[in-house]
């Protein structure tokens, strides 16, 4: 384990670890200050959206981060969006084709329709209703893709010869240190009208599951407060959590 600063970043990278954002979980509750990152080579017990299981062959890249904002514990769900625009940031660079990266709602990056990263964040509220501490755990395909069910999946490997996951770590921890600028100077409509450059278009067909029901409409942009605009027969309607399935 090595711990070079990146920035302001306290940058940990370890060999093999159950799951990065289970042990930034673990010091956040413990007090460790904001500002730390944790890399691993590897994962036997990485964690994607919903429970479901995350993959970690050697080669891809994963990591959490561990921020303190202060912020409302409610507006938690705009750092998934925050963090989505940064990945996108630090990925284009890489590519010959830019324009092939798009945001899904509210944690993925997909290159040519395809999942090629997710993000997992986890948070803690203070009793006043702030934000305690708040965890961004991302996972790219840097090397391979394993199969997700029911989903097309990428690599960066795919199109081009992919950074190693520490030099990825540095390209991915910047472009998060603007975005935190941009939003704390800005306020989170410039993360939305970011996100939204890189969103599907207004009108795009969208299946979306919301708790047990399955509705069909059409993507209608998002909300002030980061909420996904469904467009249905019976209106606009808002939602803060849920899953995009088309």
């Amino acid at each position: 384990m090595t711990t070079p600063r990146q920035g302001g970043w306290r940058l940990q990278v370890h060999e093999v670890l159950p799951s990065t954002s289970d042990l930034c979980r673990s010091l956040a509750a413990d007090g460790e200050a904001e500002g730390l990152a944790v890399l691993a080579l590897r994962q036997t017990q990485g964690r994607g959206s919903r429970g479901r299981d995350w993959q970690s062959p050697a080669g891809n890249f994963y990591a959490s981060m561990l921020l303190r904002p202060q912020e409302r514990a409610r507006d938690a769900g705009q750092w998934s969006l925050l963090a989505g625009v940064a990945l996108a940031d630090a990925l284009a660079a890489l590519l010959p084709h830019p324009a092939a990266l798009r945001l899904k709602w509210p944690n993925d990056v997909l290159l040519g329709g395809a999942k090629l990263a997710g993000i997992l964040v986890d948070s803690a509220a203070a009793p006043d209703g702030s934000l305690d501490w708040l965890v961004i755990g991302i996972g790219v395909n840097l090397a391979v893709a394993p199969g997700v069910p029911g989903r097309t999946v990428a690599a960066l490997a795919d199109v081009v010869v992919p950074p190693a996951p520490q030099d990825f770590a540095v390209r991915l921890l910047a472009a998060l240190d603007h975005w935190r600028q941009i939003k704390a100077q800005h306020g989170f409509a410039a993360i939305r009208d970011a996100w939204l450059a890189r969103a599907p278009d207004i009108g795009t067909a969208m299946g979306f599951r919301a708790g047990e029901r399955v509705l069909s409409g059409a993507f209608a942009g998002l909300g002030p407060d980061g909420t996904l605009l469904l467009q249905t027969t019976q209106g606009v309607r808002a939602y803060s959590t849920g899953e995009v399935l088309t």
